[in-house]
């Protein structure tokens, strides 16, 4: 068989969420179907990122990075190669998909944030999620989402048959594991000269409800003497006025593998307080580095934390700051449960659920 790959999102040095979960699910993927070939399609020249025997890795222009680009790269571009490679299955990590083309199609909808909360997104790019999404999902032969919160929404809002739409989660990325108390504190000296810290890694966007998170802190803080490091793509950060909560704040960029995993594994607590998420990758990853995790006790934050977090309510400084108060005084409690709750997820165990939903298509 010969699958068509959107590729969109592996760009070397760039990796965001839908990058990291495209990532981890196809360099699995083609090893777990070796007698498929595999056409992955990029929109931009860059390093591929998955290698194997059976992937070719072909550059479709243009580059699509904007919403009338969508269109042509969707609907014009990627229809010309699935006929010249004859294409038997598009598989597309963000949910995006050709409404030109009849063969089969499976979409990853992660989530629908922006049918709650579409001022989190800039109008142009609203308005082609509003006008496309449910269409894609009505094109899609079957949609894949990461929580059975997502499931019920995406089936509500846009009149999916449940049976359509299948749960695979989402899993961890290996480099998270927890650490000696030795190692904590020899990587606390190193990273932030001995002060304890809350960690939060994530976009800087407006739905990671980066102001209450930070208000929370200060308020927190005020009776403590800890840091906050941040670390995330700055590219939202314009949009939110930080000068009054930024003491004991750092804010690092950009940072990936093991440099992060040992920064959320030598922190006091992963905090992870935004008000919609579809998975929410953090909390599992700080659960996995054997750290107390602070989440939302919304959406699909409670699937992924069972009972191994501390939970606050989103919209409340006071109820994040509490939250925050209770990780810290019941630290060992909460590394040892989240610890048990993260092995419920992997990253294999999503590969071998997204092959078995493309061998049943294929019958």
């Amino acid at each position: 068989m010969k699958i068509g790959i959107n590729a969109r999102h592996l760009i070397e040095g760039k990796l965001e969420g839908i990058g990291w979960y495209s990532l981890e699910v196809l360099r699995r993927l083609v090893v777990l179907r070796p007698e498929d070939e595999f056409f992955f399609y990029y929109d931009r020249k860059t390093k591929p990122l998955v290698c194997a025997p059976n992937v070719i890795n072909t550059l479709v222009t243009p580059p699509a990075r904007h919403p009338f680009l969508f269109k042509i790269w969707y609907n014009i571009s990627l229809p010309f190669y699935f006929r010249k490679h004859k294409i038997d299955l598009f598989f597309s990590p963000d949910g995006f998909l050709s409404l030109k083309t009849t063969i089969r199609q499976i979409g990853v909808i992660h989530d629908l944030n922006f049918e709650h909360y579409p001022e989190d997104l800039p109008k142009r790019v609203l308005k082609y999620y509003k006008k496309n999404m449910p269409l894609f999902a009505k094109q899609a032969h079957k949609i894949v989402t990461v929580s059975d919160f997502s499931k019920k929404d995406i089936s509500a809002k846009y009149n999916i048959d449940v049976s359509k739409v299948c749960v695979i989660h989402n899993g961890g990325n290996e480099s998270f594991k927890p650490l000696s108390s030795d190692e904590r504190n020899s990587l606390l000296s190193e990273f932030n000269n001995g002060r304890p810290y809350f960690i939060y890694v994530g976009s800087l966007h407006k739905r990671k409800n980066i102001l209450r998170m930070l208000k929370a802190f200060k308020d927190f803080n005020s009776s403590q003497n800890m840091d906050f490091i941040i670390i995330g793509e700055p590219m939202w950060q314009g949009q939110l006025e930080l000068d009054e909560l930024v003491d004991n704040v750092k804010f690092l960029g950009r940072k990936s593998g093991e440099e992060l995993a040992k920064w959320v594994a030598a922190s006091s607590g992963l905090i992870y307080v935004s008000y919609f998420e579809g998975f929410g990758l953090p909390v599992l990853e700080g659960m996995m580095s054997g750290v107390p995790v602070v989440t939302s006790k919304v959406t699909s934050m409670p699937e992924v934390g069972g009972d191994a977090v501390v939970y606050v309510d989103p919209f409340e400084v006071s109820s994040i700051s509490q939250g925050m108060k209770s990780a810290v005084g019941d630290f060992e409690n909460f590394r040892n449960l989240g610890l048990q709750q993260a092995k419920k997820f992997s990253w294999d165990k999503s590969a071998k659920q997204v092959n078995g939903l493309i061998s049943k298509l294929v019958i």
